[in-house]
């Protein structure tokens, strides 16, 4: 019989389509790098597994748990149907298949020799602090996402409103991606940049995934994180702000 999780503690996922060569180093890297990080078990290890058949051949598919629920949607999101060395994945939450009966009065047995090896989520963070393992800790400012070419700047001078429609169809749009925490448009800028906060890193690596050389209004989009000190405000001079406040007065009068 087949069993779903609950859907708020389901981290698994269930990948078909891969390579027959494939490693176990190649699958978690490819598992983490589009959905987020890899949950370790009880030695340290990621959890990942490649399933084979009775002659221990590799069958092509594999399960891959996460710390998070959220990097299941980012991962089903971004590698479902996607190519892999020319095969197209399947991707989708995995689910489990009980075997014998089920007696909730039957205790499960504790494994001997084993130590308590305390709160997996503080291991796991313990790992990500290092460099050799890891690779470096991400910086706050990599949840913010730049989009350029969004807009022409002229477009304001006619219709100012539309800054606030650019704002709405934009954060709508990302808000697919993750939560949205804010949305700032330059509307002096020359090359039309917009930035969006996530409120996690995985919202922001979707966002740049999905939107970078996209299309948006007859506009080709640079999607990337930023870089934590690039600033895009456009100081006005006196000049420029006398004639558009000159141009917003006859834009309300009319």
């Amino acid at each position: 019989e087949w069993f779903e999780l609950d859907e708020n503690r389901n981290t698994n996922v269930y990948v078909s389509g891969l390579p027959a060569d494939i490693t176990l180093v190649e699958f978690r890297d490819l598992m983490q790098q589009k959905g987020g990080i890899v949950a370790l078990d009880d030695d340290g290890d990621p959890k990942v597994k490649l399933y084979t058949d009775g002659e221990g051949h590799l069958k092509g598919d594999g399960l891959c748990c996460y710390l998070k629920v959220e990097s299941v949607h980012l991962a089903i999101q971004l590698l479902h149907d996607s190519k892999y060395r020319d095969h197209t994945l399947y991707v989708d939450k995995a689910r489990f298949q009980q075997k014998g009966n089920y007696n909730p009065e039957l205790k499960r047995k504790k494994k001997k020799g084993k130590k308590k090896k305390g709160n997996p989520l503080e291991k796991l963070l313990d790992w990500r602090e290092r460099p050799e393992n890891a690779g470096p800790r991400r910086m706050n400012y990599e949840k913010v996402v730049i989009l350029k070419h969004v807009f022409d700047c002229k477009q304001f001078e006619d219709n100012p409103t539309l800054i606030n429609d650019i704002k709405e169809d934009i954060t709508t749009e990302c808000g697919k991606f993750g939560t949205v925490k804010k949305c700032v448009i330059y509307d002096r800028h020359p090359e039309g940049v917009l930035s969006v906060a996530f409120k996690e890193f995985e919202g922001a690596d979707a966002c740049v995934q999905a939107l970078d050389r996209r299309w948006f209004d007859g506009r080709q989009l640079s999607a990337s994180q930023w870089d934590g000190h690039t600033q895009y405000d456009v100081e006005e001079t006196s000049k420029e702000r006398d004639k558009r406040l000159k141009e917003w007065e006859q834009f309300i009068s009319s």
